[in-house]
């Protein structure tokens, strides 16, 4: 999940806000839509179920020196990642979904939307990466 953020951080957004808003606008409709497929879903939901285990598993083993790392791996993806998507990427989308390209306030959501959802991908980002170098410590530990 963290190459997926850093990809749409680093270059598909830049690319997406070096069109035309009508253009941008189109594309990201289109993406939100194509990214609700099975093969994303159950990576994104199911990394997220899985942190779920590994944290309770975590909870339950208190006294083994790796479950602060397991914990503290899922949390950053179940709060910094699946969290902030749920609160808000989503509703960013969800708002973009109904613009229309072609208007004025289509316009103006966009030049919000790219600063807003770039930024909280870029916590996406750093959380997912943050949760992976935990949970991978954890496994040496």
């Amino acid at each position: 999940m963290a190459g997926v953020f850093f990809a749409f951080s680093t270059f598909v957004m830049n690319a997406l806000a070096s069109l035309q808003p009508k253009q941008g606008i189109t594309a990201m409709q289109s993406i939100n839509i194509t990214v609700i497929n099975p093969l994303f879903m159950g990576i994104f939901l199911g990394t997220a179920a899985t942190c779920i285990l590994i944290a309770g598993s975590a909870l339950l083993k208190w006294y083994q020196p790796k479950a602060v790392y397991l914990l503290i791996g899922s949390l950053f993806y179940l709060i910094g990642t699946f969290g902030i998507t749920i609160l808000c990427n989503v509703p960013l989308n969800e708002a973009l979904a109904i613009a229309d390209p072609d208007s004025a306030e289509g316009e103006s959501l966009w030049a919000n939307y790219l600063t807003n959802w770039t930024i909280w991908n870029h916590v996406r980002t750093i959380s997912a990466l943050l949760a992976s170098a935990a949970i991978t410590i954890a496994l040496y530990e």
